[in-house]
């Protein structure tokens, strides 16, 4: 790992040079109409599925994907459709190959976060086309990719393709929960034969943009893991007319600005390293020193990039943020409860025991409990493949020429970690962009540049078939 991190750019040139068969696909930047279509009509219909984490299901997605391999002339021996529990619903398809190598896995999760639609300028759960955006939860994560696999498939079929390895694609439920019945988790446990492979190309990674320029389309090969924490106060309570300092909410208050003005500090690894170097060779003005001084170990330097951007600090350091409120049972009572849920993403080298140690000595408050709720553990980084680095690189610069691959380790987390634990190497790349200063994952009026759609459908043709026909 440490020494083809090192490596990185010279292996990107070679691979370059090594897959220049595909310089065809230069002349194009969508599929043809037809095949535009079908992506849109797929994407279109999971995302009026409403399949969020607590209130909605997977299981009609992964139906009504499974309704689209059949008519396409997929067998019903080749698709599974199965879960945890009847709601949560998983798919798994194989496209067939000669079997010269071991499969391919293509996941993407169809589970979404929860939107209402009172916080929404739209419904969330109508696929909306405006001012050369889609909008609807799901757009970006990661219903378009779930889309593109399918429509991808569909269209290998059409053709003829004959890949030397199997293609497996995997549409999964509960990545965003994490937890019970995690789909590619069940299916690792209960199904492995069903999705085992050399390896896996997954959400994570994506292109960043700015004011419309595409800067790096981003490899994702390591991530941080969740840890979630409950910060509570319990207290007698009494008539709210006869108000006390040791109120349950202001000790939470407390603890809660405590840690807002907290920060884990500064530091690099590997993977992350790699990428500040990269990126120090893409950006511009004064920050352009700052990333290459940070990749270096410069402090100073990394206080600099972490101010200049969100995404920057949360690769620098183990982050924790509120994200859930609780408290009080009555308009005229004082507080016999407080709490807060305070989501943790955290970097692979810092333990669960550190994190929680740190939250202990930040809030300083005996009276504030901290327990931890959702605990996942880190995952191993992926060994930078020089094939999937070739491809990845190869397709980008036909696609984009002049846009650079750049390894990251992903500020959040996805079901990668689950593969990887499993020894299932997993890459995120995706080939949509979007831009940097307006990324609205989770977030309200989620959305995908129509281009990047279509643009992201081609990469993704492309980059599997380098992946999976024979060597020349």
């Amino acid at each position: 790992m440490h020494r083809t991190i090192r490596s990185f750019t010279y292996t990107i040139c070679t691979g370059v040079l090594a897959l220049s068969f595909l310089a065809s696909s230069s002349a194009q930047t969508m599929r043809p109409d037809a095949e535009k279509q079908l992506a849109h009509d797929i994407y279109k219909e999971f995302i009026e599925i409403q399949s969020g984490f607590t209130t909605g299901a997977t299981t009609p997605v992964a139906q009504a994907a499974a309704a689209r391999l059949r008519a396409a002339g997929f067998p019903d021996s080749d698709i599974f459709v199965g879960g945890a529990i009847s709601k949560k619903s998983n798919l798994v398809v194989r496209y067939h190959g000669t079997g010269a190598r071991k499969p391919l896995l293509l996941l993407a999760h169809i589970d979404v976060v929860e939107a209402k639609r009172e916080d929404w300028s739209m419904d969330p759960f109508q696929l909306t086309e405006k001012d050369g955006f889609f909008y609807g939860r799901g757009t970006g994560d990661d219903k378009a990719q779930a889309a593109v696999w399918i429509a991808n498939l569909i269209q290998y079929k059409k053709e003829g393709f004959k890949p030397d390895r199997d293609i497996i694609v995997a549409l999964t439920a509960d990545e965003e929960g994490g937890g019970p019945f995690n789909g590619v988790d069940w299916l690792i446990k209960n199904h492995r034969e069903l999705i085992d492979a050399e390896f896996a190309l997954n959400e994570g990674g994506w292109g960043e943009s700015q004011d419309g320029k595409k800067l790096s389309n981003d490899l994702q090969i390591s991530e941080k893991y969740v840890l979630n924490f409950r910060f509570e106060v319990r207290n007698k309570g009494g008539h709210s007319s006869l108000p006390v300092a040791d109120n349950a909410i202001y000790h939470l208050a407390f603890a809660l600005a405590q840690l807002s003005e907290f920060g884990f500090p500064l530091k690099t690894n590997e993977v992350t390293t790699a990428y500040f170097q990269q990126m120090s060779k893409i950006e511009t003005g004064a920050v352009k020193d700052d990333l290459a001084k940070a990749a270096a170990g410069s402090q100073e330097a990394m206080q600099k990039v972490a101010a200049a951007s969100t995404a920057w600090n949360a690769t620098l350091r183990t982050t924790c943020v509120a994200t859930q409120l609780e408290g009080g049972h009555a308009m005229n009572a004082l507080p016999q409860l407080a709490a807060a849920n305070v989501n943790c993403r955290v970097l692979p080298e810092d333990s669960a025991e550190y994190v929680l140690a740190t939250l202990k000595k930040v809030v300083a408050d005996e009276q504030v409990s901290i327990t931890s709720t959702l605990e996942l553990t880190a995952g191993p980084a992926s060994p930078m493949r020089p094939d999937v680095l070739a491809a990845v690189t190869s397709t980008t610069q036909n696609l984009w020429p002049g846009v650079q691959t750049v390894p990251i380790m992903v500020m959040g987390a996805t079901d990668g970690r689950y593969l990887r634990a499993a020894g299932i190497p997993t890459y995120g790349v995706q080939g949509f962009f979007f831009d940097r200063n307006d990324i609205r994952f989770h977030g309200r009026d989620e959305r995908m540049a129509v281009q990047s759609f279509y643009e992201g459908q081609l990469f993704l043709y492309d980059l599997v078939k380098i992946l999976s026909q024979p060597a020349k």
